[in-house]
């Protein structure tokens, strides 16, 4: 009972934090490793569980869902779908061991990209938010969506950074697309992880009804949020906590 008490709560605080900044693998996915998972089916079904509250934030952004910069919607979702795919395959070669060692390293990397995010984002809107060429616009979000299909840990604010990277300026618009995308990414890697056995069905169904719950909660905050700083303070501490526990096992 205690397992699924920690993962429904764990589930909604990530669907919320999902919706409004990102970083709520952070919760999940530990929470999993805690009641027992393996570490990669902890990460396939963290990934799983999200999809529904990433579904449900796009939403209730669907009226800011929107392109800018040198890439149009579509060819921004194609991409993903690629990286999303060339992700997931990638995981799947990958030995448990093995990712059990990155994974801290993931974490870690992670957490400082979520903490540098904003700074980025300000950086870019300094230089005027001026976008890069179509090839390299091309290989950023490729890049991280190939991250998000590997490992779904801080794609949110890495999604975040790229849209900044490449034109775009009104966050309402980047929520709604980085929700998106972030579903389109999961259900092409999830249909990889299915096909491979690494869901664990037992504590999904209580993982991902939470995640839906506080995803569709969250995108309603994240609408009316003009100062989430202080949120963003507390995903970090969570992300160096995450790291720093993945590091001492």
């Amino acid at each position: 009972m205690l397992d699924y008490v920690v993962l429904i709560i764990a589930g909604f605080l990530a669907g919320i934090l999902n919706a409004v900044a990102g970083g709520g693998t952070f919760l999940s996915f530990p929470a999993l490793v805690w009641v027992g998972v393996p570490p990669i089916m902890a990460n396939a079904t963290a990934t799983f569980a999200a999809m529904p509250g990433y579904i449900s934030s796009a939403w209730a952004f669907r009226s800011d869902v929107r392109a800018q910069g040198v890439l149009s919607l579509r060819e921004i979702t194609l991409i993903s779908i690629l990286g999303g795919f060339l992700g997931a395959l990638l995981l799947l070669v990958t030995s448990p061991k093995a990712f059990s060692a990155i994974v801290p390293w993931l974490l870690l990397l992670a957490t400082v990209l979520f903490a540098a995010g904003p700074w980025l984002l300000k950086a870019v809107r300094r230089n005027g938010g001026a976008g890069p060429g179509r090839i390299a616009a091309f290989s950023m979000v490729l890049a991280v969506t190939i991250y998000g299909g590997y490992f779904n840990g801080g794609l949110g604010i890495m999604l975040l950074a790229v849209f900044g990277l490449i034109g775009f300026t009104d966050l309402n618009a980047m929520n709604g697309l980085k929700a998106l995308i972030s579903a389109v990414l999961s259900v092409v890697s999830v249909a990889t992880y299915i096909a491979a056995g690494l869901i664990d069905w037992h504590y999904l169904v209580p993982l991902a009804i939470a995640c839906a719950l506080g995803g569709y909660c969250g995108a309603m905050v994240a609408r009316r949020i003009t100062n989430p700083a202080l949120l963003k303070a507390f995903i970090t501490l969570v992300g160096v906590l995450m790291t720093v526990a993945f590091f001492m096992a």
